[in-house]
């Protein structure tokens, strides 16, 4: 799986240059539309990245607007890379494939999580009772698919040209036996021959820290190659989660993961405190509050 190759990436990229050659050329989106005889939402959605533009209204647009050949040849070139699929498409009715896109293309991904391993660090038992338990509903055919997809995914932390990872997980994450006590005490050590790649950084932020700045949930910021590839933020909320990439939203989310880094523990605090839950592990040790109600 080439991670460079991210069709959402590409009309995202191609739909920038789009907009930049129609500006300089001080062009309207409308006399655009009335150009190419379409309606003025598919300009825009072409330019936003969030709709696929053949190869002819590429070239058509580019003219219009007076860009020269050798701008036009390699922009059309996007656009028909762009209107290929990713590896993940046949599963796309299970998994949030815009997300796996982005995530394919990324240089490098900053996360929190408040509540369970993240899908690129998950072991496969993890994995599987994971999603059991969230999509309850759904047949174990499209269960084993979504776990199949997510270790699909973590080929992006051993490939040639790895993406970088850091990752911040709330002390909740550790603290709860997803799966039963095999499963969680495999998931702790998956996590510690996770974290010895050279590419991965995680930290634990505990309980003791009290309030911190992503109390709000747990979110991702994506950064890629080229400048002309905005960083974007993924934001999780319960209907999925949402894309942020305007300057102040980016501004704000780097803010909180450098907050909640600096208080978290260091890299090799985190894997001392993981080593030592898979000895003796707090769903163990620990009397729950529940058992005495």
């Amino acid at each position: 799986m080439n991670r460079r190759r991210s069709p959402t990436l590409r009309r995202r990229r191609l739909g920038v240059e789009l907009r930049r050659h129609r500006e300089a050329a001080g062009v309207t989106i409308d006399v655009v539309a009335e150009r190419l005889g379409c309606s003025t939402s598919k300009i825009s959605r072409i330019e936003t990245g969030h709709t696929n533009a053949s190869a002819t209204d590429v070239s058509d647009m580019l003219l219009f607007y007076g860009a020269n050949p050798d701008i036009v040849e390699s922009l059309v070139g996007i656009a028909r890379d762009g209107r290929q699929r990713g590896w993940w498409h046949p599963y796309s009715t299970v998994l949030n494939s815009t997300y796996v896109d982005f995530e394919a293309g990324a240089r490098s991904i900053r996360t929190y999580e408040q509540q369970v391993i993240p899908g690129l660090l998950q072991s496969e038992e993890y994995a599987a009772a994971l999603i059991g338990s969230a999509r309850w509903d759904d047949t174990d055919q499209r269960i084993a698919q979504r776990v199949r997809v997510r270790m699909q995914r973590q080929s992006l932390l051993i490939q040639d040209d790895p993406i970088d990872l850091w990752v911040v997980l709330d002390e909740a994450v550790v603290s709860r036996p997803v799966g039963g006590d095999t499963v969680m005490r495999e998931q702790l050590r998956h996590l510690l021959d996770s974290a010895r790649l050279p590419n991965v950084t995680l930290q634990i932020l505990p309980f003791a820290v009290g309030a911190h700045a992503a109390m709000d949930g747990a979110f991702a910021i994506l950064d890629f190659p080229t400048d002309g590839d905005p960083a974007l933020v993924f934001a999780e909320n319960a209907a999925g989660g949402v894309f942020l990439e305007k300057d102040d939203e980016l501004r704000k989310y780097r803010e909180v993961f450098d907050t909640i880094r600096d208080a978290a523990l260091d890299p090799e605090a985190s894997s001392d405190m993981i080593e030592m839950l898979v000895e003796e592990p707090l769903w163990k040790s620990r009397r729950r509050a529940s058992e005495s109600i």
